[in-house]
């Protein structure tokens, strides 16, 4: 477990053993770095994409989550008195409370030509800053770790109570320093007599030429860091952009270059990835080392990454053509896994753990759910089993659509039926168009629709999809899933089977004959999975030889034995919430509930929803890092399967080396829940939340499904009348093959790497 500042002798020797000896035999493999070792990682500011940069904490975190021979960066400013300090930046305020204790003592300077204002160390000795701490200077990130008294540290203090493998100093405002009668060269030369320095970066020439000759090649690196394109590099007056086109006069007087990540693999103003530059293969043809910058796991990045941080690593590290020899990171945890425990896979490569992936609406995160491409892109990913949440049309056809109601999954409202919308109080909706509205003609008149779960935050997925793709009947489904060779089995889901009963439509009825029709009765090759929150529906299925699968679709915090008993009467399987498993208070991690050790006694799977890439669906705990999260459920707390919207990020999860460690690294251990609570200060704690109910047997039990009424439809138009034959229950009696040119398009859209 992750227990900072409290783990024992014994844990801290027994796992540096084991992440030395094991992430060296991934050493071993020839990368496609400058020297042919494995990339470093370069903790910026510590682990500050959670605690405050430059922070004790946030440098101790770095250490405890990352590769052994990790590199803590240090963004060195000066003070009045000529003290180093690391901050990670030159106004002061940005990043802690100075502005509290002197209110008054703002300044304004030119920095890099533009007038700035704020509170400047230049304009303090390094005893005034005593009582000012430091905090999250990132306001997308949690403040809950400010006021825990974090002083500022000078570099010194870095080195003496981190005592980090490896020292990364970025001098980023010489100039500005020199302005103030302030030596930067002459600090670092002073400093490197006491002190190993490995690395130091500056994006001004003539800083790193001042002191190349003062400073020990073999031990110190000289990086050039670059800027924007369209900075100007202040020795030369040049652009970065055009010093780019120069890098033999870089090799004068650096061994190595800095340059954001976009320089490599650019992106385009939509936020898709272009073509990769050449630039790596070009800074090692000089013999220049390159390093890459700004990655974080808590903003957006391109679109072609699913929201997958270790994908994005991966494609800096393992993409078969190059690799850049570090990466710079915010979340050093995420790299040094991606580095030992995901790269030189193969997508072919047999899964090292037994955890099942089950889809939400097929690949939802990359596609329209329950499309013909989500549906096939889950497949290609490495998805077991398909999903298809069932849903009527007006003319009893049973298709795949997550929400009864159409105007959450489709384009309904951008079309001629908008005037039929309605409340639905039953089904809880307020204003809305079912799926019985319409028959399967005019539903496929309509487009589908991305879903966007965190809208509101600007998070969207694959917006160049966002109406791609096909809407799939369930008989289409399918047949597809039998033919799949990748797949080993379907989950079909029934909601509001009562209330369609009230309505004429028998939608266990058309499941069980779907079933029949596509052969799913006499074979054993593919898994059958039905599920649903309603009791009285999955006892309709006793007699089929189907896996039965409960859903407890609220938080819940235990469960009594007796409702065990009952769920074990019709099912054999059961999904809960992620906060079922570990509750959390304010995306805080407070705890672990015994509800899976009760189920798992009982001879119960237990399979966990949902799983998403985005950073905003996890708990602080999980380091913004979905394969963290997955770890976390399957191997802390036994989960049988996942149901995902990104299944590619589970299969990837599921193959990756570390898993077969027999102890594991810490960038690959379990968090402890509770223990990020330790680093905040009393006020700063989370509000504490309602605990979830018990499940009890009143929640479980339920009166049979009412009787199919016997309504006679009426047709709000002409278009039933040229729909397909059906059969008794409605069902299309033929299959459309929507399938067919699906994995062409899929495959356009794509970026392979």
């Amino acid at each position: 477990m992750w227990n900072l500042r409290r783990l024992s002798c014994l844990f801290v020797l027994l796992s540096c053993f084991s992440v030395t000896t094991q992430a060296l035999n991934n050493a071993t493999t020839k990368w496609l770095t400058l020297h042919g070792h494995a990339p470093l990682v370069i903790a910026r500011g510590g682990f500050s994409g959670l605690l405050p940069d430059s922070s004790y904490d946030a440098y101790i975190m770095a250490l405890e989550t990352s590769l052994p021979n990790a590199i803590i960066w240090c963004d060195v400013q000066l003070t009045k008195d000529g003290v180093g300090i690391c901050f990670p930046d030159l106004k002061l305020d940005n990043a802690s409370d100075i502005d509290f204790y002197f209110k008054n003592k703002k300044s304004k300077y030119l920095v890099n030509g533009v007038p700035t204002q704020g509170w400047f160390s230049t304009d303090y000795n390094f005893k005034d800053l005593a009582p000012v701490t430091l905090k999250q200077g990132v306001y997308s990130r949690t403040s809950r770790f400010d006021g825990t008294q974090q002083s500022i540290l000078t570099v010194q203090d870095v080195v003496n109570q981190v005592k980090p493998p490896g020292l990364w100093l970025n001098i980023q405002h010489d100039n500005f320093f020199g302005q103030h009668n302030l030596s930067m060269r002459s600090y670092i030369i002073s400093l490197s007599r006491s002190v190993l320095i490995n690395y130091i970066s500056s994006p001004e020439v003539n800083f790193l030429r001042s002191i190349l000759s003062r400073l020990n090649s073999r031990v110190t690196k000289l990086v050039f860091r670059f800027l924007g394109q369209n900075d100007v590099e202040p020795s030369t007056n040049q652009t970065y952009g055009s010093l780019l086109k120069n890098l033999t006069f870089i090799k004068t007087f650096a061994s190595g270059i800095l340059v954001p990540k976009s320089y490599i693999w650019p992106v385009d103003n939509s936020l898709y990835l272009q073509p990769y530059t050449s630039l790596v293969l070009d800074a090692h043809k000089e013999g220049l080392q390159i390093f890459a910058s700004e990655f974080a796991n808590d903003v957006p990045f391109a679109y072609n990454y699913s929201y997958d941080p270790t994908s994005e690593y991966l494609s800096f590290v393992d993409n078969g053509n190059f690799s850049v020899d570090g990466v710079l990171s915010d979340f050093p945890v995420t790299p040094s896994a991606a580095i030992d425990c995901f790269t030189h896979l193969d997508k072919n490569d047999k899964p090292r753990e037994k955890l099942l992936i089950i889809t939400s609406e097929g690949a939802s995160g990359d596609y329209p759910g329950c499309t013909d491409l989500a549906y096939t892109k889950a497949a290609s990913d490495g998805a077991d089993v398909l999903d298809c949440p069932v849903q009527m049309t007006k003319d009893g056809i049973p298709f795949c659509l997550g929400s009864i109601n159409l105007i959450d999954k489709t384009t309904i409202f951008r079309s001629q039926f908008t005037n039929i919308a309605s409340t639905v109080p039953e089904l809880n909706i307020t204003n809305g168009v079912v799926t019985f509205n319409l028959t399967w003609d005019e539903i496929n008149s309509l487009k589908p629709e991305i879903t966007n779960a965190w809208l509101e935050l600007r998070l969207y997925r694959n917006p160049k999809a966002r109406n791609e793709g096909n809407f799939v009947s369930l008989a289409d489904f399918l047949t597809y899933a039998k033919n799949a060779s990748t797949v080993s089995g379907v989950m079909i889901s029934i909601e509001n089977a009562a209330y369609l009963a009230n309505q004429g439509f028998g939608v266990t009825d058309a499941v069980r004959e779907a079933l029949r029709n596509a052969g799913y009765n006499n074979q054993t090759a593919k898994k059958v999975m039905i599920q649903s929150k309603d009791s009285s529906v999955l006892k309709e299925f006793k007699k089929n030889r189907y896996e039965l699968v409960y859903r407890v679709a609220d938080d819940i915090s235990d469960i009594e034995s007796s409702t065990i008993s009952e769920i074990k009467s019709f099912a054999s399987s059961v999904i809960l919430t992620k906060n079922s498993v570990f509750p959390s208070e304010s995306k805080f991690l407070v705890g672990k509930t015994n509800v899976m050790e009760k189920l798992h006694s009982s001879n119960l799977s237990v399979y966990v929803q949902r799983f998403n890439n985005e950073f905003v669906s996890q708990a602080w705990d999980f380091f913004s890092d979905s394969s963290v999260e997955i770890n976390n459920y399957f191997v802390g707390a036994g989960i049988d399967g996942v149901i995902t919207d990104f299944p590619r990020t589970a299969a990837t999860y599921r193959r990756n080396r570390c898993l077969r460690y027999k102890v594991p690294p810490l960038y690959f251990s379990l968090v402890s829940p509770g223990v990020l609570l330790q680093f905040m200060s009393r006020q700063s704690l989370p509000p504490a939340e309602t605990p979830s109910p018990i499940l009890t047997e009143s929640d479980v039990v339920e009166p049979p499904l009412p009787p199919v009424a016997k309504i006679t439809p009426t047709a709000r138009n002409e278009s039933t009348a040229n729909a397909a034959p059906t059969s008794p229950i409605g069902q299309s009696s033929v299959v459309a093959g929507v399938f067919t040119c699906c994995l062409t398009i899929l495959l356009a859209d794509l970026v392979i790497f």
